[in-house]
């Protein structure tokens, strides 16, 4: 049997992997019914806050794009995600695994980011269905 303890445990650690810490604004894009959950509820729990959405006007600290194949062109999302972007902020791009529906190749991600004015530095299991790639600008834009 699973508890809530060990769920919520789950979910953090998750989170952490993200490297999140209390008082963070993480904005989330993208949101869609196949998102990670588990994920969600652990970056709300380390930031000891609510996710904001798409529509929040101010500055924010890290931006959790969900993208997937069919949503679009990848450099206007992420142009799009970095609007809002603290100076030292990341944008963690969450796209399916391979074999996953709306995968998107790591080369196109890797065309993409510099193009969008960011730079490419890990990327992480988020998940069961989920990777996520993080991004950040350039340290001589920085």
């Amino acid at each position: 049997m699973v508890t809530a303890a060990a769920d919520q445990d789950e979910a953090r650690a998750r989170a952490q992997r993200l490297g999140l810490v209390e008082g963070l604004t993480v904005q989330e894009i993208g949101w869609d019914e196949d998102v990670d959950d588990v994920l969600r509820t652990g970056v709300e729990v380390v930031i000891g806050a609510e996710l904001v959405d798409e529509d929040y006007d101010d500055v924010v600290d890290v931006v959790l794009i969900w993208w997937r194949d069919d949503d679009g062109d990848l450099v206007d999302g992420l142009v799009d995600a970095i609007g809002p972007l603290a100076d030292h902020g990341v944008v963690w791009l969450m796209t399916p695994k391979p074999g996953r529906d709306g995968h998107i190749e790591a080369e196109d991600i890797a065309d993409a980011a510099p193009t969008a004015g960011l730079q490419q530095t890990s990327t992480i299991s988020a998940g069961s269905n989920w990777q996520g790639t993080r991004l950040v600008a350039p340290r001589a834009k920085r």
